[in-house]
């Protein structure tokens, strides 16, 4: 039995050739999910208070193809930098699932006409996505603090 090469269903070697740009387009993601947010809770409070309940409510479609690319993007990532890209991708997937479970909350809380809060889970989420981002991204700043250290 030959073994079967393995295979990607996109050109790997053109990722490569992109992949110092990577870790900054991921950033870039990052600091664009995080502008998109809070212009979607701002959205979502301006929904609720129109007493409609969560029939007003509404997915706010830039945040949600913000995530969706960072999340592709931190795929891409995995493919060129196994382990930072593991980890990132461990964080976005995380980011992912809060930003679904924050958005039902949301509706909750506008369905039983409360005060819509700030989505603390995936602000959370957001700023460790942010952190690592940034580690990954500006690592040149730090690589002689962090040879000293490991």
């Amino acid at each position: 039995m030959n073994p079967v090469p393995l295979a990607f269903p996109f050109p790997v070697d053109a990722l490569e050739s992109v992949s110092g740009t990577i870790p900054y387009v991921v950033m870039g993601l990052v600091v664009a999910n995080l502008l998109t947010r809070f212009l979607a809770h701002r959205r979502h409070v301006e929904q609720a208070q129109t007493g409609d309940g969560d029939e007003a409510m509404s997915r706010f479609l830039p945040h949600e193809v913000t995530n969706v690319a960072l999340l592709l993007a931190s795929f891409a990532f995995l493919v060129v930098e196994p382990h930072g890209g593991m980890v990132m991708s461990a964080l976005v997937l995380g980011l992912f699932l809060t930003d679904f479970f924050e958005y039902e909350a949301r509706c909750v809380e506008a369905r039983n006409e409360m005060t819509v809060e700030q989505p603390k889970g995936s602000l959370v989420a957001a700023t460790l996505v942010f952190l690592y981002a940034g580690f990954q991204s500006f690592f040149y700043l730090v690589e002689p603090f962090w040879n000293t250290l490991v």
